[in-house]
């Protein structure tokens, strides 16, 4: 769309039956609008908890599953709509190249011809295969096949306490489900703050997740039963039974289909291309943007980086990718943050001071019922800048973005201490964190 806006002639190819991608089919927008209705029954407000707002017991998956593709093709009619009025063409097919500025569009028996003198990639990723085990859509799954099934586990393995594998832990978890995480780190999420990283691990362990670090699967079989189960065994010698075995551990660029050679290109050993600033690959004519070059591999980031690099190849003036973009974690609790963590400054020898604002101090969050909700401010203690904003509860992801503003505009401690807030609103966080850090520099 942004290359449509610059006065291009514009063609996308789509191998999916709908546009949207990854994040509009099995990855974003599914799995949050799952997330919607786990939270929904598993009443979290204290007042949804003394009425009968939500059925009692556990809801079937094709009640949380409702509204994901009532979701999912209201978004893609949108995006069809926007790309119609901008002039550009869909191609349907799966695309290969067959020389820099050629490619070939299949489509079942059909194959179209197209030429381009620039060639954007941006083809996403797909989960990494389970090794050695076929994913059955049953009991074996990947995060493409968790949205489609059949039934709410009574029981679940995780393998891999990445992003996804933490989201999906703490919505089967709230379900009732027994979960268990397995991950080969000691620690998951090491670039978050490890106090947020801490307060994370107790809230999902006080859902009964059981976590497993430092632990690696050695052996995975599938016992038909009846009940159907699956039977891993750890390096370590423990022993894990499941109804449903997740794997996520970690994505593949999804590359392999576009003949990069032909191109002159060549993709890492997980399928992904590597980019200079302007997202121009080895080829300069032809950029990537998003999951397939890798970090950070977010949907909010990566559709930026798909119009700053349109700007750059047509040659429209465009500012740097910002530094303080935000990373939002959608477990139960949700996690967001942008700026520097604790171990990050205390890595670089930079001085700062912590302000800390708990949702039980807030008003809102007794509101909300969400008592176990942090919001932490890090700022330099000599300029008293703003370096780092970390946020556990409810509405992190929304909250994140006053901090962002700050951080980016140059503010810090003053503009919070001078600032009124609406009341009452977990935005008050910031004043309550502001306070908080004042009086440990004070002293």
């Amino acid at each position: 769309m942004q290359a449509a806006k610059l006065g291009r002639r514009v063609a996308l190819i789509e191998r999916r039956p709908g546009l949207g991608g990854v994040c509009l089919d099995t990855g974003t927008i599914p799995s949050k609008t799952f997330r919607e209705a786990v939270l929904s029954f598993s009443r979290r407000s204290p007042f949804e908890r003394g009425g009968n707002a939500h059925p009692v017991g556990r809801p079937s998956i094709a009640d949380l599953l409702a509204r994901v593709s009532e979701v999912v093709d209201r978004e893609a009619q949108v995006i069809e709509d926007q790309l119609g009025r901008n002039g550009i063409q869909v191609l349907r097919g799966e695309a290969s190249f067959a020389d820099p500025h050629t490619l070939h569009v299949d489509f079942g028996s059909s194959r179209t011809t197209i030429t381009a003198t620039q060639v954007l990639i941006a083809v996403g990723t797909r989960p990494s295969p389970p090794p050695g085990v076929p994913v059955d859509g049953i009991t074996i799954l990947t995060s493409d096949e968790i949205v489609r099934l059949q039934e709410v586990p009574h029981s679940m393995v995780v393998v891999g306490a990445g992003v996804i594998g933490l989201e999906y832990a703490s919505m089967f978890a709230a379900l009732g489900t027994n979960v268990t995480l397995v991950d080969r780190q000691r620690r998951p999420l090491e670039f978050l703050d490890e106090e947020i990283v801490d307060e994370l691990i107790h809230q999902m362990r006080n859902r009964n997740v059981l976590f497993r670090g430092s632990e690696k699967v050695d052996t995975l079989e599938v016992h038909d039963g009846p009940p159907r189960r699956a039977v891993l065994t750890l390096e370590s010698g423990k022993r894990l039974v499941a109804d449903v075995v997740l794997f996520s551990i970690g994505r593949t660029g999804a590359t392999d289909s576009l003949n990069l050679s032909a191109a002159g290109l060549t993709a890492d050993e997980r399928g992904r291309l590597q980019v200079d600033d302007c997202f121009r690959t080895a080829v300069p004519h032809i950029s990537a943007a998003g999951d397939v070059i890798g970090y950070p591999s977010l949907a909010a980031s990566s559709s930026e980086q798909g119009r700053l690099a349109a700007c750059h190849a047509l040659g429209a003036p465009a500012k740097p990718m910002t530094r303080h973009f935000p990373i939002g974690i959608y477990a139960i609790p949700e996690v967001s943050m942008v700026g520097a963590t604790e171990q990050e400054l205390t890595g670089k020898k930079i001085p700062y001071e912590v302000g800390m604002a708990r949702y039980r101090e807030i008003a809102r969050g007794q509101i909300l019922g969400d008592d176990s909700g942090l919001l932490k401010l890090l700022f330099h203690r000599e300029d008293r800048s703003l370096l780092g904003v970390h946020i556990l509860g409810t509405g992190a992801t929304e909250l994140l973005h006053i901090g962002q503003a700050v951080l980016a505009l140059g503010g810090g401690l003053d503009y919070f201490l001078e600032t009124v807030f609406n009341y009452p609103t977990l935005a008050e966080c910031y004043k309550v964190a502001a306070l908080d850090a004042a009086n440990r520099l004070a002293l």
